[in-house]
């Protein structure tokens, strides 16, 4: 058994058309394909710049008692 990865483009027409060399000795094969299309890479940019938002949280106190006090409060 042998596995192939590969990239090739599909043409207008809709086919696909594979050449694979293998070493394999001449006889019936079976073959299983699976298409996975390329994504893109469009990384799409933020127009808005978050960096003023980001920061860390000065906390004068027992987080855990919070939490409790907070969800006692349901």
């Amino acid at each position: 058994m042998e596995i192939f990865q590969l990239t090739t483009t599909i043409d207008a027409s809709g086919h696909l058309h594979l050449d694979i060399p293998t070493e394999l000795a001449p006889g019936q094969v079976n073959i299983v394909v699976v298409l996975n299309p390329v994504a893109l890479d469009r990384t799409q940019k933020s127009d808005y710049d978050f960096s003023d938002l980001a920061g860390k949280l000065l906390w004068e106190g027992d987080g855990l008692a919070m939490q409790r006090v907070l969800r006692d409060e349901w």
